[in-house]
């Protein structure tokens, strides 16, 4: 009876599944078959909205799996925001740019970069205004940039200075038994630091003090600039919360009105000529065709992206791997239309052996055409150390770089299996050390393993003062693991220029003496793998990651994440500290 009842449950199960698949095709056809144009109406007004994740660099290629499945997989990708609010500037058809944003999905970096953009487009005498029931700090950062700035009258300004927050487990590790065996390099090295104590260290506080206030100085002078405030007010106005509500918001300059949504929709209609406008979001402007820029010249310069943290396999569009960067290295190289190469960094770093693999292919391409970095929101120990052997590294004041440092880290459960009443017994054949989860770490595998950790953090040093032209006591002394934002590293030596991405590759046309024009060529191109998408059910691994962010929202996603990501970490890792979620 219960094989029967069994068969039927197995029969059954299989041909739901069948159907489901079958819908699932469906939808892909379905989708597949629409062809989408959009049309820019005169009289528009571009519609700047940055909830969804900005990243420097996303794929043309939609995952049609998650589209069927109504899962927004949209991505904005920086390169084409900055192509599109360019070619804004001299499209007829764009009146103006309205920015209505209720989150900046970005990093300081990325939305300074979009900032200064934004001031270009000004230039252009076309207007921008900004609107929001409530503005969180970086969005208003990116909002004051605006002609005029407008709130809800019951809305708030989130206005209170930066601030960030890092969890320590200790006593959690001491309470259960579990705990993380740490063997590092760097007094600052502070990625390790949560599993070693139960407070901030004040060489953690130091560096975590100093890069705060060097990003923060640079919001507050943008501030300052724009609301014709000066940089001691916006300060005060911080200190005190004086963006809490419209009314203060207004006496203290943050903005220029508080009105409600009809009546900001009234302004926009005065703003543009015979009182009517359309409006276009920023990604079907993008859709368009004016995500791109076009030039018939022969001469390319190739952009390579490294974002996510590093990780030693193949990599993808989330994740750095060896495999993928130094493919795309190697097509460069051997593309006789590229004269130059900017590596495009946003990583905290990570494996220490897939970072030596990649630097190591930079070496041999730097020989070949000249090679300049431009960094991103982060470009620190294993981002920086793909980023140090440039001919040039230009970084924004607000990137956070440095951490040269390294550390190991081994879960241990002794404790906790000690209690459970469980005994680990080992059999080996050699008198090499082990590690083992259920017993305490010995000082021979100690001894081996931080030798190793020496070692590397040598290497990495090394690295650094050859391609920076210091010697090792000079990159040594602003290493230990230091995290430093751009504006400090320049004065380390870290850092050759501040500026973004355009500046990057103008530097990189002039290297190579392009003066009759050139084009943009974008490194990886990245592929939808299928075969791995249904590898584990038929609706994908990546569409579990998808269900997890709809879910959690983004900003717990993120945190889950962070924490996801260490049973992932093998080997010795050159890596900033895991978690830095800037407030």
């Amino acid at each position: 009876m219960n094989f029967l009842r069994n068969l039927l449950a197995a029969i059954l199960g299989f041909f739901i599944s069948l159907f489901l698949i079958f819908i699932l095709f469906i939808g892909i056809a379905s989708l597949a078959g629409k062809q989408e144009t959009v049309v820019v109406k005169p009289n528009s007004i571009l519609e700047l909205d940055l909830t969804s994740i900005v990243k420097d660099y996303a794929p043309d290629e939609k995952n049609p799996i998650l589209e069927a499945l109504e899962l927004d997989n949209t991505k904005l990708a920086l390169n084409k925001i900055f192509n599109a609010l360019d070619n804004a500037q001299l499209d007829n058809n764009i009146k103006g740019i309205s920015l209505n944003s209720t989150f900046v999905n970005a990093g300081f970096a990325q939305t300074q970069a979009l900032r200064k953009k934004l001031e270009e487009f000004k230039e252009s005498g076309k207007f921008i205004y900004a609107y929001n029931d409530v503005y969180t700090q970086k969005n208003y950062y990116l909002s004051s940039v605006a002609d005029s700035v407008y709130l809800n009258p019951v809305g708030q300004i989130d206005f209170t200075g930066l601030s960030t927050e890092i969890l320590y487990y200790k006593d959690f590790e001491d309470k259960y038994g579990v705990k993380m065996e740490v063997i590092r390099h760097g007094k600052y090295k502070s990625a390790v630091e949560p599993y070693l104590d139960n407070k901030m260290s004040e060489a953690n506080r130091e560096q975590t003090t100093s890069f705060l206030k060097s990003i923060w100085s640079e919001i507050t002078a943008d501030i300052s600039k724009s609301r014709k405030i000066t940089e001691e007010e916006v300060n005060s106005i911080a200190d005190n919360s004086k963006g809490r509500n419209a009314e203060l918001a207004k006496t203290n300059k943050l903005i220029d009105n508080f009105i409600y949504q009809d009546e900001y929709e009234e302004k926009l209609k005065a703003a543009v000529e015979d009182g009517k406008y359309a409006t276009i979001s920023i990604q079907d402007y993008i859709k368009s065709g004016k995500g791109r820029k076009t030039s018939l010249a022969k001469d390319r310069i190739a952009v390579i992206y490294a974002q996510g943290q590093i990780m030693y396999g193949q990599g993808n569009e989330d994740v750095i791997g060896q495999g993928i960067i130094n493919e795309a290295i190697k097509k460069a190289v051997k593309d006789k239309n590229v004269k130059a190469i900017v590596l495009r960094v946003n990583s905290p770093g990570g494996s220490a052996l897939a970072s030596d693999l990649i630097w190591r292919e930079l070496e041999l391409a730097r020989k070949e055409k000249p090679l300049v970095v431009s960094m991103g929101n982060l470009a620190a120990s294993g981002g920086y150390y793909i980023a140090c052997n440039a001919d040039l590294i230009v970084a924004e004041p607000t990137t956070i770089t440095g951490s040269i440092g390294v550390f190991g880290a081994l879960p241990n459960a002794y404790e906790l299996s000690k209690k459970m009443g469980i005994n680990a017994e080992q059999v080996s054949t050699n008198k090499s050390a082990q590690y083992s989860l259920f017993e305490p770490m010995n000082k021979k595998f100690y001894d081996v393993t931080k030798e190793g950790v020496e070692q590397i953090y040598k290497t990495f040093v090394n690295r650094v003062a050859q391609g920076r032209k210091m010697t090792f006591e000079q990159v040594d002394a602003v290493a230990q693991g230091r995290v430093w934002s751009g504006k400090e590293a320049i004065s380390k030596g870290l850092v050759d220029e501040l500026g973004g991405l355009d500046h990057a590759i103008n530097a990189a046309a002039q290297l190579a003496e392009l003066n009759k024009g050139y084009r943009i060529k974008n490194f990886p191109n990245y592929k939808t793998d299928y075969k791995e998408m249904f590898k584990f059910s038929p609706f994908g691994k990546v569409n579990k990651q998808e269900i997890l962010r709809k879910a959690l929202g983004d900003e717990s996603y993120r945190l889950f994440n962070e924490i996801n990501q260490l049973k992932n970490l093998k080997g010795i890792q050159a890596r900033m500290p895991y978690i830095i979620n800037i407030k």
